[in-house]
């Protein structure tokens, strides 16, 4: 990955999590930006993102995310000086949630409730 798309990759991270944390409404769990893969020549940029909350609220805010796919895209091309606004792509992670899930068994480990 050259240093451009790198620096077009951090960015993206840094305004996407803005703008779905800002401008998208509704969204009732804790929304993460992950990750973000980005084309060679910028055009496409797939974003993996997690939400932490309960099963309903995750079911709802990847809908909501997916509904405003435009809306962030249009943002994005509205923050970042790219000749072409890169097509997004949401794609859940349960990053968020298996991480919280391996601290809670740890912690239980050391408090001496698992053996």
């Amino acid at each position: 990955m050259s240093l451009r798309n790198e620096r077009v990759r951090k960015e993206l991270m840094r305004d996407i999590s803005e703008i779905l944390r800002k401008e998208v409404r509704g969204l009732e769990g804790v929304v993460s930006v992950v990750d973000v893969e980005v084309a060679h020549d910028n055009s496409y940029a797939k974003v993996f993102y997690s939400v932490l909350g309960s099963e309903e609220q995750i079911e709802k805010d990847k809908e909501i995310i997916e509904k405003n796919t435009g809306k962030v895209r249009y943002e994005v091309g509205k923050r970042i000086r790219l000749r072409v606004t890169p097509e997004i792509k949401f794609v859940y992670s349960d990053g968020l949630a298996e991480g919280s899930r391996v601290l809670e068994l740890i912690d239980k480990i050391s408090k001496g409730e698992i053996k």
